[in-house]
This record gives C-alpha cells, sequence and structure tokens, in this order.
C-alpha cells in the first residue's frame, strides 16, 4: 500500500510542512513521514487521535452531522485531525507559517486517497 507515498507527497505539497502520520483506532502508527523527530510524530498521533474521537462524540449531542476533521491552533503550530474512515485517524503538523486552508485542502484529499487504499 503506498501510504509512505502519500504521506510524503502531503507534507511536501504544504509549505511549511513537518509531519503526517496515519494511525489506527488505538493510536498505533500505521505509517509516517516526518521532517523531525518519528517518535514525537506517534506521541502527536496518538493525543491528537484521542481528541478527535472525543469530538466525534459531538454530532451524537447536536445536529452538526459527523465530525470528519479540525484544524487545531497553537502558539508553535498548526494541527490537523481528520478521520479516514471509522478506524483510522489522519494528522498532519505544521509551521506557524504555514497555510492552514491550503494544508486542508491536501489533507482532505490525501485522506480520501488513504481512505480508497484501506477499504
Amino acid at each position: 500500500m503506498p501510504f509512505k507515498r502519500l504521506l510524503t507527497t502531503l507534507v511536501e505539497s504544504v509549505p511549511g510542512g513537518n509531519g503526517a502520520i496515519l494511525a489506527d483506532w488505538e493510536g498505533e502508527a500505521v505509517e509516517q513521514f516526518s521532517h523531525g523527530d518519528p517518535f514525537e510524530m506517534k506521541v502527536t498521533a496518538a493525543h491528537w487521535g484521542i481528541l478527535l474521537t472525543q469530538l466525534k462524540a459531538v454530532h451524537d449531542k447536536f445536529t452538526t452531522g459527523a465530525v470528519r476533521e479540525t484544524v487545531i491552533s497553537t502558539d508553535e503550530q498548526y494541527v490537523i485531525v481528520g478521520a479516514v474512515g471509522d478506524d483510522y485517524a489522519l494528522v498532519m503538523t505544521l509551521d506557524r507559517n504555514a497555510l492552514p486552508l491550503l494544508a486542508l485542502k491536501r489533507f482532505r484529499d490525501t485522506a480520501l486517497l488513504l481512505h480508497k487504499e484501506i477499504y
């Protein structure tokens, strides 16, 4: 499966992209690409994946529809976290100087390609 190629293309296609990781429902890394520490990327996926799971529960309480992804802005970076089907999460990290809407478009395209490969 071309997971590594898809993740590499995602990160490289967004100026300021740092890394991307595909994790399963338990937060375990399936594949990743990162310009930084691979272990840190795995920890990032596990923690942000938990947040995604909590956000997905929002649609049970409100008529907003299912949560697909979220963009999180911190003092040091942007993080995009999204669902790939029901069992996987895609996490991407970006520098603060990155363009989050460009990244979100590329993120969505990659999530769709990953979904087709997995399911």
